[in-house]
């Protein structure tokens, strides 16, 4: 199974996109799968339902500094690197569905939405377009990344 059909499933099953995305990428991160999911818990819902920075590109983020990312705070070329391959994924992102913000995807009003998530159901699905960022930023990440 692709990694975008694997992140799709995964948020069919109620993982926030964050998670979708993070643990498509488990086995590639060294990560066991409660691990994977508890880091990217908090970025669902654009972190925490704050709708900012949408969970799906956060989580390709996060998966990205787990197989790429630089660990040491003076290494300034590994630094540099790292952060254009983040801006590189952006913009792809960006390319792909207008924006990177969570509210502007899903055109919501300015500010944080209720923090109690709603329940998924086929309702849910068909309104929301989620499903499809998880998988582009799956497919993002794995193309950019995995090689």
């Amino acid at each position: 199974m692709s990694k975008k059909l694997k992140a799709a499933s995964l948020f069919r099953e109620g993982y926030n996109c964050a998670q979708s995305v993070v643990l498509a990428f488990a086995e590639e991160m060294n990560m066991d799968e409660k691990t994977a999911a508890k880091l990217s818990s908090s970025f669902g819902g654009g972190m925490g339902r704050l709708r900012e920075v949408c969970g799906a590109v956060s989580g390709m983020f996060l998966v990205a500094g787990m197989i790429k990312g630089y660990e040491y705070p003076d290494d300034d070329e590994s630094k540099a690197e790292h952060y254009r391959l983040i801006q590189s994924l952006a913009e792809e992102f960006k390319a792909k569905n207008k924006t990177i913000i969570c509210r502007e995807l899903l055109d919501l009003q300015e500010g944080p939405d209720y923090f109690i998530p709603e329940k998924r159901t086929e309702s849910y699905y068909a309104a929301r377009p989620c499903e499809k960022f998880v998988a582009d930023a799956a497919e993002l990440i794995e193309s950019y990344v995995i090689k």
